[in-house]
């Protein structure tokens, strides 16, 4: 009588979550239908039987990720859901660094991406705004709606040694005394900025900015 354990059927399922564990550990573009194969234990051939190519194995990796977004709390108000969905988002996403490239290179919009962009729009709509100011609001929002985005400060190099660095400070207060003021007085901005607080402040700051923009009545053809 055999003894073997019998093999675990291979499905969908399987093939996105080891795609995935994959992407964790080497990256999106390492994350080639031979290499999960592989890792599964399967030939390649095996996988098209499930999925039809890589971008769609991309597609469903990303759903997968997605599909653990919580729902917003009951009877939460616009600005707290929204906040609340899109730094889930940005908790996620961000334990899964491939997934941003992902939605910044998929050419096509997957079902959970849609679902994740009409949750946004249904709780604003359910907070009173327009159509037009939803609009506009999911615009400004842009990439932070998946809780990311490219901030561009760039900042020059100092030298290493004490009086070099401390010329090239002089020099800097006296051509761009605005960027030296910040440096030198704003709570850590000596330091590695918090990015997490800097997100959170720039969110606050644009769904603030939105629901005065509804409270007013605004419109776009004014």
């Amino acid at each position: 009588m055999s003894t073997s354990v019998p093999r675990t059927p291979l499905d969908r399922g399987r093939i996105v979550a080891a795609a995935i564990e994959l992407a964790d550990e080497a990256g999106l573009e390492a994350t080639s239908m031979r290499r999960v194969a592989e890792r599964l234990g399967v030939t390649p051939m095996a996988l098209y039987k499930h999925v039809a190519h890589r971008s769609q194995l991309v597609d469903d990796m990303l759903d997968a990720l997605l599909a653990r977004i919580p729902a917003a709390a009951q009877g939460a108000d616009w600005r707290s859901s929204v906040r609340a969905r899109i730094l889930a988002a940005r908790t996620l996403l961000s334990a899964h660094p491939w997934a941003r490239d992902a939605i910044e290179s998929s050419p096509l919009a997957t079902a959970r991406v849609l679902a994740h962009m009409d949750a946004l729009m249904g709780a604003m709509f359910d907070g009173g705004l327009s159509a037009d100011l939803v609009h506009h609001a999911m615009h400004t929002l842009s990439t932070r709606m998946w809780g990311f985005t490219r901030d561009v400060m760039p900042t020059p190099r100092l030298p290493d040694d004490a009086e070099q660095r401390a010329a090239a400070m002089s020099a800097y207060a006296r051509e761009f005394p605005s960027i030296v003021r910040m440096a030198a007085t704003a709570p850590g901005a000596g330091t590695d900025c918090d990015d997490d607080a800097e997100f959170a402040f720039a969110l606050d700051l644009l769904l603030e900015g939105v629901e005065q923009r509804r409270v007013s009545g605004w419109r776009s053809d004014r």
